[in-house]
C-alpha cells in the first residue's frame, strides 16, 4: 500500500456554478515515501468529512478512494492462569497478573467515546514522533492504563478500510510485569478465555485479529 503525505491543498475551482460541477472541488498535492508527487482532485465536502488536511498522511483503497491514514498499536495483554475470583472488571475496578505456563484469558476493552463507544478492542493507540512501535505500546498503556508492560512478539499488523479512514494496526503480545491494570479512559473491561471471544462486540479491526489468537490461546508458553 502506497502511503501520501498531503503536502498542499489548493482550491480547484471558485464554485460550482462556474464549473458545471456539483459540488467545491480542492486539488491535493502528495507526496509518495519513495518522493513521487501525485495530484488529485477531491470534493471539499469528503476532506472535511475525513478530516483531511495538510500534513496528514493518505491512502488509497482498491476502488480509488482516498483515507486518512492511521497507524495505531495495540497489546493482547494476556495471562496464564485464571484467578479464583470473576472475570469482569468495572469501570474503576483493578486487574491483576499472574504467571504459570500457558495463555488462558486476553484482555479487552471497551471504548469510552465517539462513533463506536460501546465496542470492545484491544488497548493500545497512536506512535507519537521518534517512538518505536513498542515504544508507543508502553506508554499507551502506562496512560490508558496505569500498568507497566513486557511488549512481546508481534502477532500481525491488521490492515483494515473503515469508511473515513485506513487503519493500519500494529499487534503485539504482552504481560504486565509492575503494577495493575486500572481504566481511565475504558468504559468497561474483561478478561476473556477462548470460550468467551465471542461474547462482546468487537471493532471491525479488532475483530480480524481475534480468529488469530482464538488458534493460540491454550497452547502458547
Amino acid at each position: 500500500m502506497e502511503i501520501y503525505t498531503v503536502k498542499a491543498i489548493y482550491e480547484a475551482d471558485y464554485g460550482c456554478e462556474d464549473t458545471g460541477r456539483k459540488e467545491p472541488m480542492a486539488l491535493l498535492k502528495l507526496i509518495g515515501e519513495d518522493s513521487e508527487e501525485k495530484n488529485i482532485e477531491v470534493s471539499e465536502a469528503i476532506l472535511a468529512e475525513r478530516g483531511i488536511s495538510e500534513g496528514k498522511k493518505v491512502c488509497f483503497t482498491q476502488s480509488g478512494d482516498i483515507l486518512k491514514y492511521i497507524r495505531v498499536v495495540a497489546a493482547v495483554i494476556f495471562e496464564k492462569t485464571i484467578p479464583s475470583k470473576g472475570s469482569k472488571t468495572t469501570r474503576k475496578g483493578k486487574i491483576g497478573q499472574t504467571k504459570v505456563n500457558e495463555i488462558k484469558r486476553i484482555f479487552a476493552t471497551a471504548r469510552g467515546y465517539g462513533e463506536y463507544k460501546g465496542w470492545w478492542e484491544f488497548p493500545g493507540g497512536k506512535i507519537e514522533a521518534g517512538e518505536t512501535p513498542q515504544q508507543a505500546l508502553e506508554r499507551e498503556i502506562r496512560e490508558e492504563l496505569t500498568a507497566k508492560i513486557r511488549v512481546g512478539e508481534l502477532i500481525r499488523t491488521v490492515e483494515y478500510d473503515y469508511p473515513k479512514f485506513h487503519l493500519s494496526m500494529d499487534c503485539f503480545w504482552a504481560e504486565v510485569v509492575e503494577g495493575q491494570l486500572v481504566l481511565k479512559e475504558a468504559e468497561a473491561a474483561r478478561w476473556l478465555t477462548k470460550e468467551e471471544l465471542d461474547e462482546v462486540n468487537w471493532l471491525p479491526a479488532d475483530e480480524e485479529l481475534v480468529g488469530v489468537i482464538r488458534k493460540e490461546m491454550g497452547t502458547r508458553n
